[in-house]
């Protein structure tokens, strides 16, 4: 093991190998079960669509903020970095505890019971089967992502790679069998569920872009990046509009297989539009292709999740081990197997309470909106603060962007905790066990 350093690592992943993880991250099982909830918060199929096109908008007002962090602050620790920059250590350090404790964690877990429950029906294995099948799936991960950075970075490209091409398969296979294009007019029957459209919409685009969800996590990869100034805004960019395109081009198949009413009332929409297309084959061509984009979802998590506990390490004396890297396999093998035991912890947890991991992931959704605000704060803090440092990428339409960036995030936040009702002072819970790493951070190392 050696002690990571920015240069270090660097180099390993081109423009490719990060547009692949980001992809991989954001393109998930949500694609098929969200837009039949957006779809019950839109009145016509042009507000449906436009929640979809907004969302992707929302996505690159985010990814340009990230991009002028990244580019002018490249470092493997991600927003976590950014955020001891701009706002001190200690916020920092409750990021990262929160993060690595639960909200990461936890969405690996859930993924991976999702992996487990479509594995399962390939693959029987008992009563726990999915538990099994999604802890089986975080091991071979994780152990991969020991090995090096090469190897995982391959699967990624192939993971992604094969879902990418599954998805736009069946849409067009969907759009092939399709009776023909339905009505885009209002539907005068439809009743907004909030009570009013303002509501509806406001829900709508909580789904969407939960649908759109993990593009950040491209942010730690920025300290492994080749010419980071350069080429991390093209990540983001790129990223950004793939899966823009890609969720457009879904959404128009499923609107134009099922008609807006339909695709309201169905429950499985994936389930559905398989059945049209594979016949008695559609079981085993949903699962194949939910656990693809499942697995890719894990690794890319594994991958950019570890670099968040090495930066951690490397500024709290008491975690420096877990700063450490493998100069054979240039990544950070600690890290890593503390984030793979604590995701095989929760989801023996999520068996033993039947949705406990996901309830947790929803309790500190609103720590994660609230971090995530602020470091669109960070852009205009350090453009004070740091005003003579060279920024290879600007964002555009300064102020403007960040703020609005920041108020998308408070208002996440805000729903968040009206979805998680009480179970928000979870997370609070999660931050004030975190106060002890700001006292652990100032003691010295004694050998």
């Amino acid at each position: 093991m050696t002690a990571h350093k920015n240069d270090q690592a660097r180099g390993g992943l081109s423009v490719v190998d990060a547009v692949a993880v980001l992809v991989g991250v954001v393109v998930g099982i949500g694609i098929f079960g969200f837009p039949p909830l957006v779809a019950q918060q839109s009145a016509s199929i042009s507000i449906y669509m436009g929640l979809w096109i907004a969302g992707g908008l929302v996505m690159l007002v985010g990814a340009l903020c990230y991009a002028e962090l990244g580019c002018a602050y490249p470092d493997s620790g991600g927003e976590y970095h950014y955020l001891v920059r701009a706002w001190g250590m200690p916020v920092g350090v409750l990021f990262a505890w929160a993060r690595g404790t639960v909200i990461q964690t936890g969405a690996i877990a859930a993924v991976a019971f999702i992996y487990g429950d479509y594995a399962q029906i390939l693959l029987p294995l008992g009563p726990h089967g999915p538990a099994i099948h999604g802890a089986l799936a975080v091991v071979a991960l994780t152990l991969l992502n020991v090995i090096g950075t090469l190897q995982s970075k391959r699967l990624q490209l192939v993971l992604t790679g094969a879902t990418i091409t599954a998805l736009l398969i069946v849409s067009v296979a969907g759009l092939a069998l399709a009776n023909g294009a339905p009505a885009a007019a209002a539907d005068p029957s439809w009743k907004a569920a909030s009570g009013n459209l303002a509501g509806a919409l406001g829900m709508g685009m909580v789904f969407v872009l939960l649908t759109y969800g993990g593009w950040n996590e491209a942010a730690y990869l920025s300290g492994e990046l080749r010419n980071p100034q350069r080429n991390m805004s093209r990540v983001l960019l790129i990223g950004s509009a793939v899966v823009t395109v890609v969720y457009l081009i879904i959404n128009f198949a499923y609107l134009r297989i099922f008609g807006l009413e339909g695709l309201r009332n169905t429950s499985a929409v994936g389930a559905d539009l398989m059945q049209l297309i594979a016949g008695p084959w559609a079981a085993v061509l949903l699962s194949l292709l939910v656990c693809c984009t499942a697995l890719g979802t894990i690794n890319g998590s594994i991958f950019t999740g570890g670099r968040m506990y090495s930066a951690l390490g490397r500024d709290v004396p008491v975690l420096q081990a877990l700063g450490a890297w493998s100069a054979r396999g240039a990544t950070p093998v600690r890290a890593l197997l503390l984030q793979g035991a604590i995701t095989l912890l929760l989801i023996l947890f999520g068996v033993l309470t039947k949705g406990g991991v996901e309830a947790m992931v929803a309790y500190t959704a609103p720590v994660f909106w609230l971090f995530m605000a602020l470091t669109a704060g960070a852009v205009m803090v350090l453009r004070v603060r740091d005003k003579n440092s060279h920024r290879p990428f600007r964002v555009p339409l300064y102020p403007f962007t960040p703020i609005l960036f920041a108020l998308v995030c408070l208002a996440l936040c805000w729903s968040s905790v009206q979805y998680a009702g009480a179970g928000a002072i979870l997370g609070l819970g999660v931050l004030v066990a975190g106060l002890p790493l700001l006292w652990l951070r100032r003691r010295p190392v004694t050998n």
